[in-house]
């Protein structure tokens, strides 16, 4: 297997288990097992639709995880190349939302997931060049 799969598949379990690690912390803050009980979450109606959506977000990087190590090499790097981009992008949002919550440690962990999705995009984007 080649090593630049293996790291790619290593960052999107990385990337998973810092977002994880984020949606636990975030249930540390106050009055915030409260609000899910009463089926709100940040002042909307948790929907089956929003429960899916989340749902989606946290499966599509374990499942990349293993896409990384069994797709051939140009799907690839293309596929790493978009979804890292993708989450790179919303992952960031997160970051930005918790930071203008000085909500440090949500901070801290969603930072990482976007550290490693840039890497997840800078691996692939690297082997295309090389091998390209």
């Amino acid at each position: 297997m080649e090593d630049w799969k293996i790291r790619i598949s290593v960052l999107w379990l990385i990337a998973s288990v810092a977002f994880l690690a984020h949606q636990i912390i975030v249930l540390m803050e106050p009055g915030v097992i409260a609000q899910l009980m009463a089926g709100e979450a940040e002042g909307q109606k948790i929907s089956p639709g929003m429960i899916l959506f989340f749902s989606i977000l946290i499966l599509i990087p374990m499942m990349m995880a293993f896409l990384s190590l069994t797709l051939k090499d140009p799907l690839n790097r293309w596929v790493n190349t978009i979804v890292g981009a993708i989450f790179a992008v919303l992952w960031s949002f997160s970051v930005v939302e918790a930071i203008q919550s000085a909500y440090w440690g949500g901070a801290l962990m969603t930072l990482s997931a976007v550290v490693a999705s840039a890497l997840i995009v800078w691996y692939a984007w690297k082997h295309r060049i090389v091998s390209g």
